[in-house]
């Protein structure tokens, strides 16, 4: 595997098809120029957390403290990978239904009640 290095890495588009199986900007999470920031900048950012690169420069560092939460982001790239963090991380929200309708558990917890009544 070739080594990898920052120009490399910032000519990668980051993609994340988990969450965003439809990309960023038709998201409707990002504006353009945050969902561009974070194609751009993704990789590099992703690189830098999981240490197969060295900050080699300032905004590098400025990258990587704003990602690990030592710093408040300054730059569209910044504000743009902790908007995603957060969203990332937020618990999907239940369904209000549950898993089966419920008129079948009224139903059901009223006839036995009424057959409860009933033998009585």
């Amino acid at each position: 595997m070739a080594k990898q290095t920052r120009e490399t890495l910032l000519k990668q588009i980051f993609n994340d098809y988990k969450n965003y199986p439809y990309g960023f900007s038709r998201s409707g999470d990002f504006s353009i120029k945050e969902s561009q920031a974070l194609s751009k900048y993704g990789q590099l950012i992703c690189a830098l957390l999981d240490g197969v690169i060295e900050p080699t420069n300032k905004e590098d560092a400025s990258l990587l403290a704003v990602a690990l939460g030592q710093q408040e982001p300054s730059s569209v790239a910044e504000k743009a990978w902790v908007r995603y963090q957060r969203i990332i991380e937020q618990p999907k929200p239940a369904s209000i239904y549950g898993s089966k309708p419920a008129a079948m558990d009224d139903y059901a917890t009223d006839s036995a009640e009424l057959e409860a009544e009933y033998d009585d």
